[in-house]
């Protein structure tokens, strides 16, 4: 090899900047197999602590994209389209986005990961619905995309190998919070789908890894960068990440919640967030001329039935079976020792919450319990009463009382009543200079 890989590692870890030619013989070491799995978490945690340049950081997602092909184009004009995002607690969005983005027309053809951290993962979630297949070919992909206008599967080996190498390790490695590989695992799937227009939730708060909304902002900035750099119409949402997004926590709860909005049911703030990033990506592709035009159309889809149409059409057509049963764990309500207003929720807490029960992993390959979970029943600034039910807990017997107590342990309350954050923080438009 012509670059030694612990030299590469050095300089990074060093603070040097690392040239174009570095990066690309390092990742395609490590898609190849030259380049061991403990050399790329060293390389990893170097990134993790020392950052990148923006520059280093599309030459980062430049080079995890070329290890695999990309999606090609489809015949016809329909738009192709995506979202992503950075991950939170009770974020179930890409269950209901891609299909309502398919009954406007638009092509999504969505990659998307597992669990990282205490954040749920897309894929684990579809997964708890039987039969649901989530390692699609590429070819199986593309004509998905074309029949039925969305697919929500994992990156597989032709597209951005690298990527789907390295998120695993990065899990288990403590190296998840890091904006230059959050950028370069992001972008370079997003890339690989070739698409027309991207969105990204960058989420802040004390429910996923960016906690602070100026941490956030810069996050959602590198990912624009990055996008347009490469040529790719990109935008992005800050939103908050201070309480879970709307009730339920736990894989098949989530997929179930998702279910009632395409129905036109669900939480507010789920229907909120939703219809904000598809109208974006609505306007951003030429498929509706204003933001109110894409959201009424995408409402109307959603009280029709239609969104929920074709969410059973792409479950069908990836071998999922929403007729089965989905068993749940036994459920037990969770009530206030006190009263007074909601002043913190600890929706990482909860998310661990969800890790003890077995619904998430500590390690990579642990088997996960699709049918564990909660419902949060109070929001930021309710008012409580000594008694009231806070959660319903979806858990074994074996673990209740410890995890009925680390979240009741989650729920803070105050005796002065406080404002609820918004939602949505910032808007970068994709015609942002970064």
């Amino acid at each position: 090899m012509q670059h030694n890989p612990a030299l590469i590692i050095a300089h990074k870890r060093d603070g040097l900047e690392l040239t174009a030619r570095e990066i690309e013989v390092f990742i395609r070491g490590f898609a190849n197999g030259e380049i061991p799995d403990y050399q790329m978490a060293a390389l990893a945690m170097a990134i993790y602590c020392r950052g990148m340049t923006a520059e280093e950081t599309a030459n980062l997602t430049d080079c995890m994209l070329q290890s695999g092909v990309t999606l090609a184009a489809t015949e016809g004009d329909a738009p192709r389209v995506d979202k992503h995002s950075t991950g939170g607690i009770g974020d179930k969005v890409s269950l209901a986005l891609a299909p309502l983005l398919a009954c406007c027309g638009c092509q999504v053809p969505m990659l998307s990961g597992r669990g990282l951290g205490p954040t749920g993962g897309t894929l684990d979630k579809l997964e708890s619905i039987p039969g649901f297949r989530t390692d699609l070919s590429v070819t199986e992909m593309r004509n998905l995309v074309e029949t039925v206008g969305c697919v929500i599967t994992g990156a597989s080996s032709e597209l951005a190998p690298a990527d789907r190498q390295l998120y695993p390790l990065r899990d288990v490695t403590s190296t998840i919070a890091s904006i230059p590989l959050i950028t370069a695992s992001i972008m370079s799937k997003k890339l690989a789908e070739n698409l027309n227009a991207l969105v990204l939730d960058v989420k802040c708060g004390n429910g996923t890894f960016m906690k602070t909304p100026q941490q956030g902002l810069a996050l959602a900035q590198s990912l624009v960068s990055t996008g347009q750099r490469m040529g790719l119409k990109t935008s992005a949402f800050v939103t908050d990440m201070n309480q879970p997004l709307g009730k339920m926590i736990g894989n098949a709860l989530e997929v179930q919640e998702a279910i009632d909005l395409l129905r036109g049911e669900g939480p507010e703030d789920l229907r909120q967030l939703t219809l904000t990033l598809a109208a974006e990506l609505l306007v951003n592709s030429g498929t509706s001329s204003t933001t109110s035009e894409a959201e009424q159309l995408l409402s109307e889809h959603l009280t029709s039935g239609r969104g929920y149409e074709k969410f059973q059409q792409m479950v069908a057509a990836q071998g999922g079976n929403l007729d089965a049963e989905r068993p749940l764990a036994p459920a037990s309500e969770l009530v206030s020792p006190g009263a007074g207003y909601v002043a913190n929720i600890d929706a990482e807490q909860l998310g661990r919450a969800i890790i003890e029960l077995g619904g998430g992993r500590r390690q990579m390959g642990d088997p996960i319990d699709l049918g564990v979970g909660l419902e949060i029943e109070v929001r930021l600034g309710d008012c409580v009463q000594e008694g009231q039910m806070l959660a319903r807990l979806f858990a074994r017997e074996s673990e209740r009382e410890f995890v009925g107590k680390l979240i009741l342990e989650s729920i803070q309350l105050d005796q002065q009543a406080s404002v609820a954050p918004d939602l949505i923080i910032q808007h970068i438009p994709h015609s942002a200079k970064n």
